[in-house]
């Protein structure tokens, strides 16, 4: 009988820091489960939407298969699953306007869908040689996280109406953090930088839960409503359909988080933006991963804890910071210590690199580091988070 492989993840794939909780810079394969409650008596449109989806990611780069099941108690509830590389080609996919315009034929046909994504840790069974077991490259340990779930949005407002957008967003009631007995919204934190907005939330329990029972308050729909002419994307709230894409298009997920051992209860939170050169936006969020990981094990890095979040080109690093950003080192505050390095990944450096002196490596990162630095509008925490 063949055991489980931790022979071949021992020997394949990277050792996990104890001080990351989240990341998905593994290199390990990724299980994907997609919970789907389809209308009664659509499920044979929903097959055929399937079938038509299914030829198109078969083409994806990084996918692997995929299947699809009926719950033998229940004919409208179904499960799809599919089996990718890594973590970073089905983001890229599933963040993208293709992966919006793959899955809208399943739209008319499905009542809810839940989406749940794995590291592959450990397996059973199948082929037991060397070539088969390089390509299964299985995470060497569990992760230990800390109870939080991150997770953020941001969107654009049209240019001009950034001071009446950010008054908005800054002058309402937070919403009740207890959401039910197993989920409490922890912490809520809104920046902007022009004209973007990002707003990110932290969570324990269930996300999805949280982020319903936050769209169901009043004072949170009436901020959403007052902010809605102001958007460069048009929604109607009231359009499901409308919502759900405003919504899909404006989820920043967490790539990557790490907390190192020391802790100040008065550090302070800033966010910051690195606009991504074109296509490069993973590659730069991994950069920021390593970097922060590293930085972790030296008590001079005044970063305690750092938030990676990514979509597309769309790069956000969320800090808690020792002392403020003010004093900090900016090379280590901005987790890029290479001026060149910076360049070639964002657009931080553009009209400042040229014409900086040769050798000013730290007068060009604090220029970068004041470019990258997003405008605080609240940062609020519930009680006993």
């Amino acid at each position: 009988m063949t055991t489980t492989s931790e022979r071949v993840a021992g020997s394949r794939a990277r050792q996990a820091s104890q001080r990351v909780s989240q990341s998905v810079f593994d290199g390990s394969r990724l299980r994907v489960v997609l919970l789907v409650d389809v209308y009664d008596g659509a499920q044979q449109q929903f097959l055929e939407a399937y079938e038509q989806l299914c030829n198109q990611v078969a083409s994806v780069p990084g996918h692997v298969s995929d299947q699809l099941c009926q719950s033998i108690e229940n004919p409208s509830q179904w499960l799809i699953t599919s089996e990718w590389e890594s973590a970073p080609p089905f983001l890229a996919w599933v963040n993208s306007e293709e992966h919006v315009r793959m899955v809208e034929p399943l739209h008319s046909c499905v009542r809810d869908t839940r989406s749940l994504r794995f590291h592959v840790v450990r397996e059973t069974g199948g082929p037991a040689d060397d070539a088969q077991a390089s390509r299964r490259r299985l995470q060497t340990s569990p992760r230990i996280g800390d109870g939080v779930i991150r997770h953020a949005l941001t969107f654009t407002v049209k240019p001009g109406s950034e001071d009446i957008v950010a008054k908005i967003l800054a002058d309402y009631a937070s919403p009740e953090p207890q959401v039910d007995d197993t989920t409490r919204l922890c912490r809520t934190s809104l920046f902007m930088h022009g004209n973007r907005v990002v707003r990110a939330i932290e969570v324990r329990g269930d996300l999805l839960s949280a982020l319903r029972h936050v769209s169901r308050q009043p004072e949170v729909r009436a901020v959403e409503e007052a902010i809605n002419p102001y958007l460069e994307q048009d929604r109607d709230l009231n359009d499901p359909e409308s919502a759900r894409v405003f919504f899909t298009r404006a989820a920043l997920p967490a790539v990557h988080h790490v907390t190192a051992d020391r802790q100040d209860p008065q550090a302070e939170r800033y966010a910051l933006y690195y606009p991504a050169r074109p296509d490069r936006g993973m590659k730069l969020a991994e950069l920021l991963a390593r970097q922060d990981e590293a930085a972790a094990d030296d008590p001079r890095n005044p970063v305690l804890r750092s938030t990676i979040f990514q979509r597309d080109d769309v790069v956000v690093r969320l800090i808690d910071v020792r002392g403020g950003l003010d004093g900090a080192d900016p090379g280590q505050a901005l987790g890029l210590s290479d001026p060149a390095q910076a360049a070639e990944l964002t657009t931080l450096a553009e009209g400042i690199a040229d014409a900086a002196p040769a050798g000013a490596k730290d007068a060009l990162l604090a220029r970068f580091l004041e470019r990258a630095r997003m405008d605080l509008v609240t940062d609020r925490r519930s009680p006993d988070a």
